[in-house]
């Protein structure tokens, strides 16, 4: 557990740095490419998209950065925002921050195995529960740089823990937050937290 403090402490100060100011309003007019596959508005039809809508602004120009220098591979992104400054990429981020992400709905069958790991980890194999960095509501916690995730599209948070999971995403940091944690998950595991956090708001 003094593991996992330490690397939240950690996060917290690496994340901590200070960022080009985005203007939400500049941001709508550079989105337009973006909407074919995240909607207009951030929040995507497509599962297999992410909702950007309500997403905190410091999280998404992180990932926005690590797209575009390669730190993580998005096949899909591939190009995408190679021609993007700093501040398109900042503006882009107070836009879809600016918004507001819609809510999906839980599998009945799996909420109950899902929210006890969602709030209570998997504390004898030393992973922590999900609210501890996202919160209570899946909120998240922007000044640490930490996502929204409850309303998340439940086929993109399996791809990205089963990415933790095998090492295929790599962008949590020297830290491995989540790398960690979702080393801890089987596949039913991200089944069901997945499904969970869809439905939470």
């Amino acid at each position: 557990m003094n593991k996992i403090l330490v690397s939240l402490l950690l996060t917290l100060g690496i994340t901590g740095l200070a960022q080009a100011a985005g203007d939400a309003a500049a941001g709508q007019g550079k989105v337009v490419v973006c909407g074919a596959c995240h909607g207009a508005d951030g929040n995507s039809a497509a599962p297999n998209f992410p909702k950007l809508a309500g997403q905190g602004e410091r999280y998404l120009l992180k990932q926005l950065n690590d797209i575009k220098s390669g730190t993580r591979p998005v096949v899909e992104m591939t190009g995408l925002l190679d021609s993007l400054s700093d501040q398109d990429l900042a503006d882009i981020s107070a836009y879809y921050a600016s918004q507001k992400m819609s809510v999906g709905a839980a599998d009945p069958k799996l909420v109950a195995r899902g929210e006890a790991l969602f709030r209570g980890g998997k504390l004898n194999e030393g992973m922590p529960a999900c609210t501890g960095c996202h919160s209570p509501d899946g909120a998240g916690l922007d000044a640490a740089g930490f996502p929204q995730i409850g309303g998340q599209h439940a086929g993109y948070v399996a791809k990205q823990l089963t990415d933790f999971r095998e090492g295929n995403r790599t962008n949590d940091g020297d830290s491995m937050i989540m790398r960690g944690i979702a080393a801890k998950l089987s596949n039913k595991d991200i089944e069901a937290v997945s499904s969970f956090i869809q439905g939470l708001h």
